[in-house]
């Protein structure tokens, strides 16, 4: 083999090397688990175009580069869930070697995730100065509080974003989170949140819709339909 030929080799080499170490430290905990009341039954197992729910996420987040997918739920190779939703996020970090060290929490009802919306915080997670990141994006509507049917004030919305998942996080800390209290929470930013430490906003993408009510069904047909998921 020439130099040259050694060289060319090399670098493939080393290449595959820090391409299986980047994918070895971080695994996906998928949450295709829960009720679904407020849509009328479970959300991962409705079809979308020949496919469950959990089904399209989990090819998303694969099609981002992750290898390890752990799916919580009722579903083929999945791990069973929890009553809550941190129960069932819980239950598949208890899957997680010890040894990794970032993992990504998304949810099943959220089919459309574009992998380069899963790469946007998988690279800023990378960079290594905070605990947790989220993707989100800015508020449309005018956001008011209410006393029952009395509205009490109009709140400023410059400084308030909606949040998405995949949402990424240090491994240790979300073990840590997760195991510092009991009480419910929307997301586990929330949880690394109670601990003090840092989490910060990626951009988020309109059309990682989250499948609540029937009729986002049938929004999420449409933007597949027009090249989306």
């Amino acid at each position: 083999m020439s130099l040259s030929g050694f060289a060319l080799d090399s670098r493939f080499f080393l290449g595959t090397l820090v391409a299986m170490s980047a994918s070895a430290d971080l695994w996906a905990v998928l949450v295709a688990a829960g009720s679904g009341a407020r849509f009328g039954g479970p959300k991962h197992e409705v079809d979308l175009d020949g496919d469950p729910l959990w089904i399209h996420a989990e090819r998303a987040l694969r099609a981002s580069g992750l290898e390890d997918v752990i799916v919580v739920g009722d579903v083929p190779g999945g791990v069973g869930g929890g009553p809550r939703r941190r129960d069932s996020v819980a239950k598949g970090l208890a899957q997680v070697p010890d040894e990794v060290e970032f993992v990504l929490v998304h949810d099943a009802a959220r089919p459309l995730v574009a992998p380069a919306l899963v790469q946007r915080v998988i690279e800023r997670l990378r960079v290594g100065d905070v605990a947790g990141v989220v993707p989100a994006i800015p508020l449309r509507d005018t956001i008011k509080e209410t006393d029952d049917d009395v509205v009490t004030r109009t709140v400023d919305r410059s400084s308030l974003v909606a949040v998405q998942t995949p949402q990424g996080f240090v491994t240790a800390v979300l073990r840590m989170a997760h195991a510092a209290n009991d009480e419910e929470a929307s997301d586990d930013a929330v949880l690394v949140e109670a601990l003090g430490e840092r989490v910060v906003v990626v951009e988020g993408d309109p059309a990682n819709l989250k499948i609540t009510y029937a009729e986002d069904l049938e929004l999420a047909r449409l933007l597949r339909s027009s090249g989306h998921g």
